[in-house]
């Protein structure tokens, strides 16, 4: 008995510690100052332990057909490529001001199903937003796709499948409706 009052003792002074903590406001929060290193390895270890489970069921299609890697491609560029860089790219702006830092994924081709559920749904506490309410999961698989094949992909194959981009970008977009629900459908016909 003793002892469960010591556990529920701690538990209280450990709450009203970390409750102390938060409210001072003593911890930096800005993106230009780096987590403390138990902070850091503990988001991470989140971060990477809760992408695992969730992807765990995930069964990625065939990703290796062109036209599928060539869409991926387009929508990379447009909404990917600033953070995430692209075969050509030594850096961005926008990278400098990000903590933490994307990962530079022109140097590898990250699992599909993880790299799917990633971008469908986003990572709190980094700036990767969820793309799930912009794009359906044709799209999102289309990138999936792209990013198994640009780690091996030279600048100029990249500029080739996104040298319309923009536009293909756009005409995509003005082609889907959104509805409360957030989710992605197709437009009516004669809308585009």
């Amino acid at each position: 008995m003793r002892f469960i009052g010591a556990f529920i003792l701690w538990i209280i002074i450990f709450i009203v510690a970390a409750a102390i903590f938060i409210w001072s406001g003593v911890y930096d929060i800005g993106t230009d100052s780096p987590h403390w290193p138990v902070v850091s390895q503990a988001i991470g270890a989140l971060r990477d332990r809760s992408t695992e489970h969730h992807a765990a069921g995930i069964t990625p299609p065939k990703l290796d057909d062109p036209a599928m890697v060539a869409q991926g491609a387009q929508h990379y560029a447009e909404n990917c490529a600033m953070c995430h860089l692209a075969p050509g790219m030594d850096d961005s702006e926008i990278r400098h001001g990000l903590y933490p830092k994307p990962p530079n994924l022109t140097r590898f081709a990250p699992e599909p199903a993880e790299s799917f559920w990633i971008i469908k749904h986003g990572i709190k506490f980094t700036a990767m937003p969820a793309w799930g309410p912009t794009h359906n999961d044709q799209m999102i698989w289309a990138i999936v796709a792209y990013l198994q094949k640009q780690p091996k992909m030279t600048a100029a194959e990249y500029r080739k499948l996104t040298a319309n981009a923009a536009e293909e970008h756009m005409r995509l977009m003005q082609g889907m409706a959104m509805p409360s629900s957030g989710a992605v459908a197709p437009a009516k016909a004669g809308t585009l």
